[in-house]
C-alpha cells in the first residue's frame, strides 16, 4: 500500500465560530465565546485522517495572511502542507451558534479568484503527489472562475496513476465528477435528490437512487441523513445505519468526518457493514463537538456502540 492520502481543498477557509445566547437578527449580539479553525472539506478530512494516525498531505490553493495562519495550523497537526500560494486572500467563514436554540447559522465568503496559470500549476503539483498516494479525496466548494468540471479532471488524473478517489461535492461538480467514475461519493440526502432529479421519500427510494449511481461505475455510495443516520452501499450490499439520539452541538464538519473515516476504513479493509458503522459513528462524534472541531479515532470508537447497521434488500 502506498504511504499517504492526498486531500484537495481548492477553496480553503478560516472558520470563525462565535457563540451567542440568542441570535438577534437586526439587533445587538454579544459573543459568549469564539474560536477560529482552518476549514474547507479537504482540510477537515485531513484533520480527521491525521487524528486516526493516517499519513496525509493536504493540497490545494491558498492565499494571503490568513492562508499563512492556516498553514501554521497544518504544521502543528502533522499534516504535510502541499498548497500552492496564489494572489488574493483566503476566505473567512462565519459560524454563529445560537446556544439557546442550539442552531448554527453559516455565512460563507466566496473565496479568491483563480486563473488558468495558477490552476495548471496546482495540477502539475498534484500529479507528482499522486505518484505515491493511495487515495485522493476531493471536496468542497470551488473558487470563483473555476469550472465545475475540475473534479472530473482531477479524478481522471488519479485514474492515470492508479489512485482511487473519494468525491464529496454537490450540484454540477458532483454530477460531472461522477461521470469520471470516482471510487466513492458521499452526498447528503438533498444532494442525492438533486442528482437524480426527484424526491426520495423512504429508504427504498434512497437505495434505488444510489444503485443508479453505482451502475455508472461508482463503487461505494454513502448517503448522509443527519440525525437519521446514513445509508451505505456498494454494488452488492446496502446498509441502513441508525444512531442513538445525541445532543448535537454543531453539524459543521460531520460529513467531512464521515469521509475521513471512510478512507480510514478502506485502508483497514473493513467490510461494508463495519464501514457503515464506523463512518456513521464519525459523523455523530463530530456533531457532538462544538464549533468546527472534528472527531479523533478514540471518539469514533466510543460512538460505535450507539450505531446499528441493518442490511437492506
Amino acid at each position: 500500500m502506498k504511504p499517504y492520502v492526498v486531500t484537495v481543498t481548492l477553496n480553503p477557509a478560516l472558520d470563525k465560530t462565535v457563540v451567542v445566547d440568542k441570535l438577534e437578527v437586526g439587533g445587538l449580539n454579544r459573543v459568549r465565546s469564539a474560536r477560529t479553525d482552518p476549514g474547507g472539506k479537504g482540510i477537515n478530512v485531513a484533520k480527521v485522517l491525521a487524528g486516526c494516525g493516517v499519513a496525509v498531505k493536504a493540497a490545494g490553493l491558498i492565499a494571503g495572511a490568513d492562508g499563512q495562519i492556516l498553514q501554521k495550523y497544518l504544521a502543528t497537526e502533522n499534516i504535510t502542507d502541499s498548497f500552492i500560494p496564489i494572489s488574493g486572500e483566503t476566505r473567512t467563514n462565519l459560524k454563529i451558534v445560537d446556544a439557546g436554540l442550539n442552531i448554527t447559522t453559516e455565512i460563507n465568503e466566496a473565496g479568491f479568484a483563480v486563473g488558468r496559470i495558477e490552476l495548471d500549476a496546482f495540477k502539475d503539483k498534484l500529479m507528482v503527489l499522486l505518484d505515491e498516494a493511495c487515495y485522493l479525496v476531493l471536496g468542497g466548494s470551488l473558487p470563483p472562475k473555476v469550472e465545475s468540471s475540475i473534479y472530473g479532471e482531477l479524478i481522471e488524473m488519479a485514474h492515470s496513476k492508479g489512485v482511487k478517489t473519494v468525491l464529496d461535492a454537490d450540484d454540477a461538480a458532483l454530477r460531472l465528477g461522477i461521470a469520471a467514475k470516482p471510487f466513492a461519493i458521499k452526498p447528503n440526502l438533498v444532494e442525492l435528490e438533486n442528482l437524480v432529479g426527484r424526491k426520495l421519500t423512504d429508504d427504498q427510494a434512497v437505495v434505488q437512487a444510489a444503485r443508479e449511481i453505482t451502475a455508472k461505475g461508482v463503487e461505494i455510495v454513502i448517503v448522509s441523513m443527519g440525525a437519521k443516520g446514513a445509508l451505505v452501499m456498494n454494488k452488492k450490499e446496502a446498509y441502513r445505519v441508525s444512531v442513538s439520539p445525541i445532543v448535537p452541538k454543531s453539524t459543521v464538519g460531520a460529513g467531512d468526518s464521515m469521509v475521513g473515516v471512510l478512507v480510514y476504513s478502506l485502508l483497514k479493509q473493513y467490510s461494508l457493514a463495519e464501514m457503515a458503522r464506523w463512518v456513521t459513528a464519525a459523523g455523530s462524534a463530530t456533531a457532538a463537538k462544538p464549533g468546527t472541531e472534528v472527531c479523533n479515532l478514540a471518539e469514533v470508537e466510543q460512538f460505535l456502540d450507539k450505531v446499528q447497521a441493518e442490511r437492506q434488500n
